[in-house]
């Protein structure tokens, strides 16, 4: 069984709105992360919430022990992350990572990598598209505690440098697992190229 985590923590200074609630197809972000992440290995699902916790969790129906909330969001994503790992049950084989400013994935490349990560034993299975490696990734538990441990500056990066021989990366025509979509420009350019 695997954890779903999506992280949404951030401020979302340069957006100007929480990103969670920005619309796609209808519906806000976190609403299309948590349907896309609907699938038969997937037992525990968490929303890790920080700068607009309030205002999301109103506007977003989760249930309690969906939501962490991470009073040190400010000190930056890996934050978030440790939050998760930390409040996460026991027997999990790993957890599958989703950024909140990475919506635009569908349901089938979440499958496929869950796919990999059980057919490949790797500790780590990420997209690339285009020779880039983007999101959502797939981390092992047996690295929750180097997660755990690693430094706030580099982040989940650190840990993934040192399993470089343990990545298995998982090629995709997915476009959105290499856009962050961080601010109005780059949403509207993403948002046009999928209409």
């Amino acid at each position: 069984m695997l954890a779903a985590v999506i992280l949404s923590g951030g401020a979302s200074s340069r957006m100007g709105s929480p990103k969670a609630l920005l619309p796609y197809q209808g519906r806000p972000f976190l609403e299309h992360l948590l349907e896309i992440t609907i699938h038969p290995e997937i037992g525990v699902r968490r929303v890790v919430l920080g700068a607009d916790a309030e205002s999301i969790a109103k506007a977003i129906p989760l249930k309690a022990n969906e939501m962490i909330i991470n009073s040190q969001w400010e000190k930056g994503q890996l934050s978030s992350i440790q939050a998760a790992v930390r409040k996460l049950p026991a027997g999990t084989d790993g957890m599958l990572l989703c950024l909140i400013d990475h919506p635009l994935i569908s349901s089938a490349l979440v499958g496929e990598l869950i796919a990999q990560f059980y057919k490949s034993r790797k500790p780590i299975v990420l997209p690339v598209y285009e020779g880039r490696r983007g999101h959502p990734v797939i981390f092992s538990a047996s690295l929750y505690p180097e997660l755990l441990r690693a430094p706030l500056e580099t982040g989940a990066r650190a840990v993934v440098w040192v399993h470089k021989h343990g990545v298995e990366e998982v090629p995709t025509s997915e476009q959105g697992c290499v856009l962050n979509l961080n601010d109005p420009e780059t949403l509207n350019r993403a948002l046009d190229r999928q209409s």
